[in-house]
This record gives C-alpha cells, sequence and structure tokens, in this order.
C-alpha cells in the first residue's frame, strides 16, 4: 500500500506542475486551428526550393501535431506540390514541439529548455529537409495518399460557430488524441521517480555522454509520445541523474517518431526516405543534446538542483493560489470526459454497435491511432460511389458501411490513405 501511495503522490505532483499550463497551451491551439489552414501552409510550401524547406520548419515548430496527427498535413501538401524537402522538413519540426508543449516546457523545465527546444527542432527540421534534397532516394515523388482530415474550419461558418468550433477541436478532439499519451507519460515519470534510487544511472556511468544518449534514442524512436507528454518523463530522469542534454534526445525523438507513424512515412515517401528521415533525426538529436549540455555548463547552471527546488516547492499545496486548483480542477475534469469518451462510452455504445454489425458491412482497420486518423478513413470511405453512410469507430479498428458499394474500392480507398484493411 506504502507503494501504491508513493507512486500516486509522484504522479500527482507532476499533474498539478503541468495541469495549468497545458490548460493555456490548450488555447493556444483553439486560436491556431482558427487561423491557420492546410492551404495557407500549401501556399508558403509547395515549391522544391530551399525557402520552402525552411518555410515548412517555421510553420511545423508552433503547431500542435503529434507524431500521428502531422502525418496527415504533411501528405496533404506533397500531394500539392511540396518537395520531398518540404515534407522532411515539416515532419521534423512539427511533432518536437507545439504552441503547448512551449508553454508547458517553459513552466516546467525552465527557459533555457523553452527557448532551446523550438530553436533545435526549426534547425534540425531546415537540416532534414535539406539532406533530402541532396540525396537521391531513387524513388517515384509521386504519392499515394491524399490525407485531409476534417478539423479545418469552414470560412461559411459564422465567426461565433467558427469559435466554438476551434475551441471543440482543442478541448476535445485534441485532448483526445493526446490523453492515453499524457497519462502514460505521467505514470512512467512517477514509476521512475518513485523505484529508480538517486545514483542508480550514473553508477552504471550512462547518465551522460553518447552511451545515454543512444539508450534514450533507441527508447523515444518506436514511442508513441507526443511532446507535452514527454515532458514529465525528461523531468523524472533528469531527477534520476541524465544530463539536460540526454533528456533533450528523448524530448527530441519521442515526440518526432513512433512506429505507426514511421509505417505511414515509409508507405508514402518510401523506405530510403524513411531510413534516412529516423537517422537525421537521431543524429542531430545527440548534437543538439551536447550542445544543450555545453549551454548549461557555459551559463553556471545548476540545473538538477534548481528543478529540485522547483519541484518541491510546487509540492506544497498551500502555495497555490485558488485560481490555480480552480483551473487544475478544471482540467481534471475534461481529462477525465476525454478518458471516459476513449474507454467508458464504447461500453455503452455495444448495443449501437452490434446492431451496426448486423445492419452494416463491417471493415477492419489496422493504423488508426488518433481523431486525425479517424477523419481521414472516413473522409476516404465518404467519396467512395455508392457509400450512402458510415462511421469509424477508433476503439473497435472498425469501419461500419451502408450502401451499394464496392468493398473493393472501399479498401482502396483506405489503404491509400496508408491504413490497412484486415
Amino acid at each position: 500500500m506504502d507503494t501504491f501511495f508513493g507512486i500516486f503522490n509522484a504522479t500527482q505532483n507532476l499533474f498539478y506542475d503541468m495541469a495549468p499550463y497545458l490548460m493555456l497551451g490548450l488555447f493556444f491551439v483553439a486560436l491556431f486551428n482558427l487561423f491557420f489552414t492546410k492551404d495557407m501552409i500549401t501556399k508558403h510550401v509547395g515549391k522544391n526550393n530551399i525557402w520552402s524547406v525552411i518555410k515548412a520548419a517555421m510553420l511545423g515548430v508552433p503547431l500542435p501535431l503529434c507524431s500521428c496527427g502531422v502525418i496527415p498535413t504533411a501528405v496533404y501538401i506533397s500531394k500539392n506540390g511540396a518537395s520531398k524537402g518540404a515534407v522532411v522538413s515539416f515532419l521534423i519540426s512539427t511533432p518536437q514541439t507545439g504552441v503547448d508543449s512551449m508553454i508547458a516546457t517553459y513552466g516546467l523545465l525552465g527557459p533555457v529548455f523553452a527557448i532551446f527546444r523550438p530553436i533545435a527542432a526549426f534547425i534540425m527540421g531546415i537540416f532534414g529537409g535539406w539532406v533530402t534534397t541532396k540525396i537521391k532516394t531513387d524513388e517515384h515523388d509521386e504519392q499515394r495518399i491524399i490525407a485531409v482530415d476534417e478539423y479545418t474550419i469552414d470560412p461559411n461558418l459564422s465567426f461565433f460557430k467558427r469559435v466554438l468550433k476551434t475551441f471543440r477541436y482543442a478541448y476535445i478532439e485534441f485532448l483526445d488524441d493526446i490523453t492515453e499519451q499524457f497519462i502514460f507519460g505521467l505514470l512512467i515519470a512517477g514509476l521512475i521517480t518513485y523505484f529508480v534510487p538517486e545514483n542508480f544511472f550514473s553508477e552504471f556511468g550512462i547518465t551522460d555522454g553518447i552511451l545515454g544518449m543512444l539508450i534514450l534514442a533507441a527508447i523515444g524512436i518506436p514511442m508513441y509520445v507526443c511532446a507535452t507528454a514527454s515532458i514529465p518523463i525528461a523531468i523524472s530522469l533528469m531527477l534520476k541523474g541524465f544530463s539536460p542534454g540526454a533528456a533533450f534526445v528523448f524530448l527530441a525523438t519521442g515526440p518526432a517518431t513512433n512506429a505507426a507513424s514511421l509505417s505511414i512515412i515509409t508507405k508514402t515517401l518510401g523506405k530510403k526516405t524513411a531510413v534516412l528521415f529516423v537517422l537525421i533525426i537521431s543524429f542531430s538529436s545527440i548534437a543538439f543534446g551536447y550542445l544543450l549540455n555545453w549551454i548549461f555548463a557555459l551559463l553556471n547552471i545548476d540545473f538538477i538542483a534548481n528543478l529540485r527546488l522547483e519541484h518541491q516547492h510546487h509540492h506544497h499545496g498551500a502555495e497555490r493560489s485558488l485560481f490555480e486548483w480552480s483551473i487544475i480542477g478544471i482540467f481534471l475534469i475534461l481529462l477525465l470526459m476525454s478518458v471516459f469518451r476513449k474507454y467508458g462510452k464504447p461500453n455503452f455504445d455495444k448495443k449501437r454497435i452490434k446492431k451496426m454489425e448486423d445492419q452494416r458491412t463491417k471493415i477492419l482497420i489496422d493504423g488508426m491511432t488518433c481523431n486525425h486518423c479517424v477523419m481521414n478513413v472516413k473522409k476516404a470511405i465518404s467519396a467512395v460511389e455508392g457509400v450512402t453512410n458510415s462511421e469509424v469507430v477508433l476503439t473497435d479498428n472498425a469501419a461500419y458501411l451502408e450502401g451499394n458499394f464496392d468493398l473493393a474500392a472501399v479498401k482502396s480507398a483506405i489503404e491509400d490513405k496508408g491504413y490497412k484493411v484486415l
């Protein structure tokens, strides 16, 4: 029982620290979704030159998209004329950071990390895009996927309805996409904080240098964790002795890649480009990790001591204002509602799903991981002639269709989006 409460206390303290910054970050997510459109992005990165690569990185850094959510936009701009270099630049820079994670990074990791993280993502994106334009992959540039999600705000709607829709996106759809990762990140951080002794990693000599960075890169590359959810894990690693540079490697590789997104990148951009994509992220994140360690040494900042002091300060609940507790409470309610939508509501919908199975054609789909995936699949299915009604259920990994349609055409449309029909 003591172990349970120890893990719980470590986890809840991190939650209390992050909640206010996440609420503010979600507000900016809504603003970006209101004013940034895919057509605007395509306009700036639709040319095959170095300026498109730079603009792709510049546009990607503030966008609040995870390594899975960034795929639809990246492939969309590819089909609208963007070079592979611009697409790779966008894929590298976008998921590493976003306006939501920037705010959380500043609040929990301090100004050095908050400034360094987006700059590093920006430069890594440009470097990756430039390398891609210089290396011949011997693969055709024609892409098979046109992926456009349904979150683009209709400009014909009234301003009030556009605001309502964009805030629904930020506090419901977007939150649903990161809820599982956020909770997972908190739990991992709590487990590390409670179980791992203070000097465990340092005794093996892996807290700094190339070995520690390679280990964290190997962990981060296949992991599905968003830029915000990676923060508590990085904090717990640093509190256990890892250097800021080693933690940065995880902060870069964890959000930038995951097994599912790499599979889609391989299908859309080719195997050689996918391998190049991983190598660029791995080596450049390690290089920036060394640079970050040098900056902390140059500024003579005892980061670990400051980090412990900051967390000890926040752990005293009496020092939080009523406003802070109100924000934490609101975010907790939103998070619990998101968990219910993802895991509780499907249990209430079993009868409805059973009825759909009896009355509609069911297609099992592999590769859907978030609401962006659901919208992409639904859009593909709806475009098939003869489909009169369709519903895509993420928790069921399935689509339910009505109408007089060609099943082969539906499967082809789904697979052209990068997903696999089982």
